[in-house]
């Protein structure tokens, strides 16, 4: 366990070992962190990457730093990261500090150009990002907002917004999803169970395949299955 420790020079297993450990640390801490943290950086969460970068970067970089000492660092930073978002969620100044209100860039047509100073964007980019979103023309657009993790969320005005089956009254089926159910000749369990059915249940909708491991990709909808694909034997 000395890849641990500051060392004038470490071995190519250590050097292999501290890369190992640091991986799987960083998985678990990014676990922690939560979806969030992941899926979107904002204020705070930006802070926290910068940071966590550089503490967990330069002992793989620098054998005469410890990895003890990043990893300890890195723990207590995690902590404050759950401590700052609860307090978030119990003060709502303090929330509002981390995560600000979103600002309006589009209200009925008309660009709130004081707004876009306040969100330090450009005209062009604005419009870039209504082009995005299949926006032609900024006078369709009922509101757009800048969100606080750096998104522009649009809303369309009310003539201009797609017709759905609810607005002319049709009938519709339920919602179903498509799921692959055996892929590679293995079955997700998990679905089987949801469905409450079994591997034996499945030999009827693949057949004439007789054999579930010769099926590369079947998906299932409700209790409909369907192959698209067999392995080549």
């Amino acid at each position: 366990m000395d890849f641990f420790e500051s060392k004038e020079s470490l071995t190519a297993i250590e050097w292999i070992l501290r890369g190992i450990v640091s991986f799987i640390f960083l998985l678990i801490a990014a676990k922690f962190l939560g979806q969030r943290s992941i899926s979107q950086l904002r204020f705070l969460d930006f802070i926290l990457a910068l940071t966590l970068g550089n503490i967990i970067a330069h002992p793989l970089s620098d054998e005469e730093l410890g990895l003890k000492g990043s990893m300890i660092t890195t723990i207590v930073l995690i902590v404050l990261y759950i401590a700052t978002t609860w307090l978030g969620l119990k003060w709502p100044f303090f929330k509002r500090y981390l995560d600000p209100s979103p600002i309006t860039l589009i209200k009925q047509g008309l660009i709130q150009f004081e707004n876009l100073s306040k969100a330090r964007i450009s005209i062009d980019y604005l419009f870039s990002e209504l082009r995005k979103e299949k926006v032609e023309d900024v006078q369709k657009v009922a509101l757009a907002l800048w969100e606080p993790g750096g998104t522009i969320s649009v809303f369309m005005d009310t003539p201009y917004q797609p017709v759905t089956p609810a607005n002319l009254k049709l009938e519709t089926q339920p919602f179903t999803i498509l799921r692959p159910i055996i892929v590679d000749g293995k079955v997700d369990m998990s679905i089987l169970q949801e469905i409450g059915k079994d591997t034996g249940w499945l030999l009827t909708p693949i057949a004439p395949i007789s054999n579930i491991q010769e099926v590369s990709l079947a998906i299932v909808e409700n209790e409909t299955v369907r192959v698209f694909s067999r392995a080549k034997g």
